[in-house]
């Protein structure tokens, strides 16, 4: 975090409230309710568009890893924005965060067999990321390092859900745009 505070200008109230270490500060929580509620909302009204005929048929949605990959990432978006706001640590918590986790992992896994004209593309630098992410997550948590874990879930969040998911509703052709846009 010592190296993203020092490129980027980060609010002295980023994080927790000292008041309780586990809870994230209130402009952060409005900024993680807005990017929940957006991408959900968009990928729902994307998703009835898509499934109901209203959006032209995409032929990629035919393909297992696409839709794989669409299938746990739809559901990861409200859970994860639900856990960053609901209470922590208690037993839902961690069993929807594990669950989130396994969501973000299929999802990644996933994206390894989405390729355009056969190659990788720049999004896919989000794959490490996410399992990498995935990983220190866990590992913190196990050790109860609670600021590194909120530090990983934020980024995991925000950094390998909702700039992949802004880049798949925005680019031409890609499944989400077709199906929000088409």
């Amino acid at each position: 975090m010592a190296i993203l505070t020092s490129i980027l200008p980060v609010p002295a109230s980023f994080g927790a409230p000292k008041s309780n270490p586990l809870e994230i500060s209130p402009w952060l929580r409005a900024v993680i309710l807005a990017a929940a509620t957006g991408m959900s909302l968009a990928v729902t009204i994307a998703l009835f568009r898509g499934l109901t005929g209203i959006a032209p048929d995409h032929p990629n949605i035919r393909h297992f890893a696409i839709a794989l990959h669409v299938a746990t990432v739809i559901p990861a978006i409200p859970l994860g924005g639900y856990l960053l706001l609901a209470r922590k640590g208690t037993a839902r918590h961690k069993q929807l965060g594990k669950i989130w986790v396994g969501l973000m992992v299929v999802t990644a896994l996933s994206a390894l067999f989405i390729r355009t004209g056969g190659s990788f593309s720049f999004i896919h630098i989000f794959v490490p990321l996410t399992l990498w992410s995935s990983y220190k997550l866990v590992a913190t948590a196990r050790r109860g390092d609670m600021k590194a874990h909120r530090w990983e879930i934020l980024t995991l969040y925000l950094a390998a859900l909702m700039i992949p998911g802004i880049f798949s509703m925005a680019l031409p052709g890609r499944l989400m745009n077709v199906w929000l846009f088409g």
